[in-house]
């Protein structure tokens, strides 16, 4: 720590100022700042649910957070990500870049992987031929549309290196069955706690939903 003598008029004698206390004070605030870049680049980011889609398992108001260890972060400024520890799964829950615009977060449920055959028949999901009955499936529309992709959906394979992702909230999410597969360098991260949840039509905080595993 560097000390330095300075002389006050009206003083018979040079008093001394503490000159490192500032430069110190930048040093920490900068190496705070560093490792909560790191944390967020590579580890966790804080992410929050605007909409019903991932209903009854996500809520709007849902604040959580992203594990980006699980697949492997993505490497600032590349293509390249490091090492995960797995690899994504249906029935992971996964924040992710909408294709359609990359700056923008979607968080969906994955479905099906790389290789595999979706199809769904009258709102029923089939991966692989096999129906797919998911406790967390929420219907809240009793019509069976006969157009378009929501209730019906001819068979698609995944290509290699893409997730088709759904929202559990089926009748009311924009997804795969829209705007088709997601290439898997787009992935955010695995979805992990709930650290907060704020209900905006109470304006009151869901204590019960606070730091809940994410499944």
């Amino acid at each position: 720590m560097s000390v330095a003598n300075r002389y006050v008029p009206g003083t018979t004698a040079p008093v001394k100022v503490n000159k490192g206390v500032f430069r110190e004070s930048v040093e920490s605030l900068g190496v705070a700042l560093l490792i909560f870049l790191v944390i967020r680049t590579f580890a966790f980011q804080a992410f929050r649910i605007p909409s019903s889609s991932m209903e009854e398992t996500l809520f709007p108001g849902d604040f959580l957070f992203v594990n980006k260890f699980a697949y492997g972060a993505q490497v600032p400024f590349t293509q390249a990500r490091l090492p995960g520890f797995t690899e994504p799964k249906p029935g992971d829950i996964i924040v992710f870049q909408f294709p359609e615009n990359p700056d923008q977060d979607y968080i969906k449920r994955c479905v099906a992987v790389g290789g595999d055959t979706v199809e769904v028949r009258d709102k029923t999901v089939y991966v692989n031929g096999e129906k797919q009955n998911d406790s967390f499936t929420v219907h809240r529309d009793p019509v069976i549309q006969k157009y378009g992709p929501r209730d019906n959906m001819e068979k698609l394979v995944v290509p290699p290196g893409h997730l088709f992702m759904m929202g559990d909230n089926r009748d009311q999410s924009s997804d795969s069955r829209y705007w088709g597969t997601v290439d898997t360098r787009l992935i955010r991260g695995k979805a992990w706690v709930t650290y907060f949840s704020w209900d905006m039509q109470r304006k009151l905080p869901r204590f019960s939903r606070m730091f809940r595993l994410i499944k």
